[in-house]
């Protein structure tokens, strides 16, 4: 073990220029940075979303992680802060649903506490279905919760419902983002994946919902996450197409990217009505400038959302290696990362090749979108 502390000495992983500290920065083989770190804390959900949990797959007979295997705040709290001396900038709280996960604000507070070599600020931010956002969104935001992304797949229960394979309204989303607009949330992002022939006809009424609003509406291909959800071709409904859709009712114009590596291509209405977003994952895969790795609920560090296996972090932590061994085990993960799969699946769907290997890869509701 000590000869991994060898791999990259945090000290000479950052840089002074002109006397400002620069933020530390180790790159995988493809030269893409570490920024992002995504942390599932917990695998469970209040929905049975089709492309994500599938009741069939995720029913009353599933077995979920006993809670001695998921990893406690503390744990949590300890990763994250060598994540964040290795480059990581902003943290994204997960699940399955996370806001499942008891006294979840006090993990928030925890890590919103944490700075980067350069002495700036961890963004902490949260990736919700909405269901129990009214009850939280206060204490969230009190405990330093930066910013709020919500799944919402429908306006009508009829879509919703048929979405997420349950019967909570769709009100019940709509009255946690209204709480998380009234507890200052400032910057709040709509997340809707579109299937054909299940939601895409709520296109225009989700933009014209929530145009004028100060919340971001984006629209994301639906994707082959896991190897349960049935996924086919002939679902996707391409950005192109949705964009296509819009226009057809709204002037758009394109914005820039607010930082490298955003995944969202933005859009704005010419009126000054807002900002919309498309994520292209299937059509214009963006492989190439992903920055993120993933925690999972149980402490396995995945370099891309398609993995198939991950990293054993929580072994080694919880038999007391040492911070600096922890930090060379993920760097060299990170250093010898080359995952592309979205690309390559773009490649092959073009060729009509066979897209999947045999393996079955690790599950979205595990390790978070």
């Amino acid at each position: 073990m000590t000869e991994l502390t060898k791999i990259i000495p945090i000290s000479t992983a950052t840089r002074v220029v002109s006397g400002v500290l620069q933020e530390p920065c180790i790159a995988d083989t493809l030269q893409r940075p570490l920024r992002d770190l995504r942390i599932s804390v917990t695998d469970r959900c209040n929905l049975r979303c089709t492309y994500c949990m599938p009741r069939e797959m995720f029913g009353k007979d599933h077995e979920f992680l006993p809670r001695a295997e998921l990893l406690n705040f503390e744990e949590i709290a300890r990763l994250a802060k060598l994540f964040v001396a290795l480059g990581v900038q902003k943290i994204r709280l997960t699940g399955g649903e996370p806001l499942l996960r008891r006294n979840l604000e006090q993990l928030v507070a925890m890590l919103a506490r944490l700075h980067t070599p350069a002495g700036k600020p961890v963004e902490i931010t949260l990736t919700t279905n909405g269901v129990l956002l009214a009850q939280q969104a206060q204490a969230l935001k009190d405990a330093g919760l930066a910013r709020l992304s919500i799944s919402l797949d429908g306006l009508s229960d009829e879509t919703f419902r048929r979405m997420s394979d349950s019967e909570v309204p769709v009100k019940t989303v709509l009255d946690g983002i209204a709480a998380a607009q009234r507890a200052g949330f400032e910057q709040i992002k709509i997340n809707i994946v579109v299937k054909r022939g299940v939601n895409d006809h709520e296109i225009i009424a989700m933009a014209a919902h929530f145009r004028n609003s100060d919340i971001v509406l984006r629209f994301i291909e639906y994707m082959d996450v896991g190897s349960t959800n049935g996924w086919r071709m002939d679902d996707v409904v391409p950005a192109r197409e949705i964009l296509e859709q819009l226009a057809g009712r709204y002037l758009l114009h394109q914005l820039a990217a607010n930082y490298p590596g955003e995944v969202a291509e933005r859009w704005c209405y010419a009126d000054g009505g807002g900002e919309i977003g498309v994520i292209a994952s299937i059509t214009r895969a963006f492989c190439q400038t992903c920055t993120r790795a993933r925690l999972s609920t149980d402490g396995k560090l995945y370099t891309c959302l398609f993995a198939t296996s991950g990293l054993d972090l929580r072994g080694p932590l919880r038999a007391g290696v040492s911070e600096p061994a922890l930090t060379a085990l993920i760097a060299e993960r990170w250093q010898q990362r080359n995952d592309r799969y979205s690309q390559l699946r773009q490649a092959a769907t073009q060729a009509e090749a066979i897209v999947t290997p045999g393996q079955k890869r690790i599950e979205m509701s595990y390790i978070g979108g």
